[in-house]
């Protein structure tokens, strides 16, 4: 299980309370998620990914935020094993969408996309050209056929066009956000398609789930709540900036959710603690010099895989030259770089971002922010 190499008080009864609180909001359905696996929804997305793998060559991943970041982390991290995955609807620059659809020529391809309400505008453009595309190449009727919505389970524009047009649907759950979505159909439809290891994924995911046992006697011991109740006091000690360290650069995408997920969960209301990330040792010859001798008001989370005895000399170098510069420098100890570990990994960083927003006294599991920029969008499109 993952183990972190630093001490700090928590505060047990507090903890507790926060896990019911986070378990009993209506947004809390992915706290419980890994204990309580659907398997004959399991079983339908593993049979979905086996027909997309054998009839296409690429599957196209359409979604923004949380419904690509968690599952493409994944994918880029162990890579794509039975088929090409490549990702859509995540800005609006039409030389990224020319790009995309310059990788499906010529190849067999099928769609997921990904909305709940199929009114967002990025995955919402994407979709319709790839739609077109899909068309123009097999025809109205096997085009249909090749088209997957992870939607909504009764309503909504994507939801209402899956239905009339016969689209194999999946759900996004009403009670799991975006970010927190891995371990739904958001995230395991192309996990599975991507030849990714599902189960192994998820058994990673139990066993981090289980561990939060309240009646285990070592229960304030566990390296979810000593994280979570770290950052809270580092924060409250002026530290307002933490930096995710990792030494693979496939991870890379793994960065970004974890920038998404605390980001989201946890910038609100003038709190919060701004995520940022690097990739050593390549960063280490550029931000590495910020991280020595810059302004103290950050800390640095390594988050520590196994790895050769080379890479394993410079995590080490790391720690002790950034401690000695100054600096807080946590130390996430992983057991293995596959899908058991990255399930573990995801799981971890869910409930911990949780814990920790509560702590700072926000709501995780909205985005007022976001919706902000939405509507100022909306207006001036409407201007138009």
């Amino acid at each position: 299980m993952i183990d972190v190499n630093f001490e700090t008080k928590v505060n047990e009864a507090r903890a507790k309370e926060l896990i019911g609180l986070i378990k009993a909001d209506p947004m809390g359905g992915w706290a419980n998620l890994p204990l309580e696996i659907d398997q004959k929804e399991l079983a339908r997305i593993k049979k979905a990914a086996e027909k997309i793998r054998s009839e296409s060559e690429v599957l196209v991943c359409i979604g923004i935020g949380g419904s690509y970041l968690g599952h493409r982390a994944i994918i880029e991290a162990l890579g794509e094993k039975d088929i090409d995955i490549i990702y859509a609807g995540n800005s609006l620059s039409h030389r990224e969408l020319d790009k995309s659809l310059a990788a499906i020529e010529g190849k067999d391809f099928s769609v997921n996309v990904i909305s709940k309400s199929g009114t967002t505008l990025e995955p919402a453009i994407a979709f319709n050209a790839f739609k077109e595309k899909l068309i123009e190449k097999y025809g109205e009727s096997e085009a249909f056929k090749r088209i997957y919505a992870t939607t909504d389970a009764t309503h909504g524009t994507l939801h209402d066009e899956a239905v009339e047009k016969g689209y194999k649907r999946f759900v996004v759950p009403d009670n799991i956000g975006g970010r927190y979505s891995v371990f739904s159909a958001v995230g395991l439809l192309p996990l599975a398609a991507a030849g990714i290891d599902i189960d192994a994924l998820l058994s990673g995911a139990y066993e981090m789930a289980k561990s939060l046992d309240e009646s285990d006697p070592k229960f304030a011991k566990n390296p979810i709540l000593k994280y979570a109740f770290m950052r809270h006091d580092l924060g409250e000690r002026g530290y307002d900036t933490e930096v995710f360290a990792s030494f693979e650069p496939a991870t890379m995408y793994f960065n970004e959710w974890l920038k998404q997920l605390f980001g989201e969960s946890e910038g609100k209301n003038g709190q919060g603690i701004w995520p940022a990330s690097v990739v050593y040792s390549t960063d280490l010859h550029s931000l590495g010099q910020f991280m020595q001798d810059g302004r103290r008001n950050l800390w640095e989370t390594i988050i520590d895989f196994p790895t050769d005895d080379l890479n394993s000399k410079v995590v080490e170098a790391v720690k002790k030259a950034h401690s000695a510069g100054g600096i807080p420098v946590l130390s996430l100890d992983v057991p293995s770089y596959d899908e058991y570990g990255f399930g573990e990994l995801i799981y971890f960083f869910e409930m911990a971002c949780a814990i920790s927003a509560k702590l700072f006294g926000v709501n995780p599991f909205d985005q007022p922010g976001v919706e902000a920029y939405k509507s100022e969008l909306k207006k001036l499109m409407e201007v138009q």
